[in-house]
């Protein structure tokens, strides 16, 4: 008898030649799984917006910040445009400098003057315009602007902007949500007008110097939810940009291994 075992045949389709198809087919699963958790995560972070994304109607002396990302390979952003509403015109506002950036603001002639407790406006934002800088490919800026007072007859105020690349291609954030239809390719920045907190200006007076009026923390409140919703909605693109890499290194990881393991047996 010889002193070495008689070496097993094969049946086809087993060994290591099944292992290492079952592995690739287990790489590229994850590989694509992977794949569509980025692209979901680089969609959150594509579109312009305006944040904080609502306000309270007639809120006055507040800001408005628009985040543009640059979502081309090889070309940086170079202008930036953003058209203000007409049918519901904000009267002034103040730019916030950005180191290398150049800002314009445009004005209108109103047809219907504004009526204030400080007189009649007749003049209107119509376009704040951003010149002069760059925002380079998987880069973003934020464009801040301070207003007066914000309009308290709409529910909602959409900010249309234009976005120009170095290569002269055009981007429009112009479209508009329409109920039960899915989000355009190219959605305007939107500003929700949320209900105006009830005038309680005698009520904190006479509460005395040291007690909040009532009306402030309804403000405070939705302040703080704003602003938490859309720490949430960029930490959720986050998580998942996070999860796609890991699902694809531990794809790659498991295919290694497997490789690893289909030669030891040859």
């Amino acid at each position: 008898m010889s002193a070495f075992p008689l070496s097993r045949s094969l049946a086809p389709g087993t060994g290591p030649a099944r292992a290492r198809r079952a592995l690739r087919r287990t790489a590229v699963v994850g590989a694509l799984a992977a794949a569509g958790v980025l692209a979901g995560a680089g969609a959150a972070f594509a579109h312009v917006t305006v944040h904080p994304d609502s306000y309270p109607k007639g809120a006055s002396d507040g800001t408005l910040t628009f985040r543009v990302p640059n979502e081309e390979d090889k070309a940086d952003t170079t202008k930036v445009d953003v058209f203000f509403p007409s049918d519901q015109p904000i009267a002034s506002v103040l730019v916030s400098p950005v180191p290398g950036w150049t800002a314009t603001v445009k004005t209108v002639k109103l047809t219907k003057p504004i009526v204030t407790d400080d007189g009649n406006i007749t003049d209107a934002v119509s376009e704040v315009l951003w010149t002069g800088g760059r925002i380079t490919p998987g880069q973003y800026q934020d464009f801040t602007v301070a207003f007066g007072q914000l309009p308290s007859g709409a529910d909602s105020l959409a900010f249309k902007t234009l976005q120009t690349y170095s290569d002269g291609d055009i981007v429009r954030w112009i479209d508009q949500q329409q109920p039960g239809q899915a989000e355009p390719e190219h959605p305007a920045p939107v500003l929700t007008l949320t209900a105006a907190a009830p005038d309680d200006s005698d009520g904190g007076a006479t509460a005395g110097a040291g007690a909040t009026p009532a009306s402030a923390a309804p403000s405070t409140a939705a302040k703080a939810t704003t602003a938490a919703a859309s720490s949430s909605s960029d930490s959720t693109a986050r998580t998942l940009g996070i999860a796609g890499l890991v699902v694809a290194v531990l794809a790659l990881a498991a295919a290694g291994y497997g490789l690893l393991r289909g030669r030891s047996r040859q």
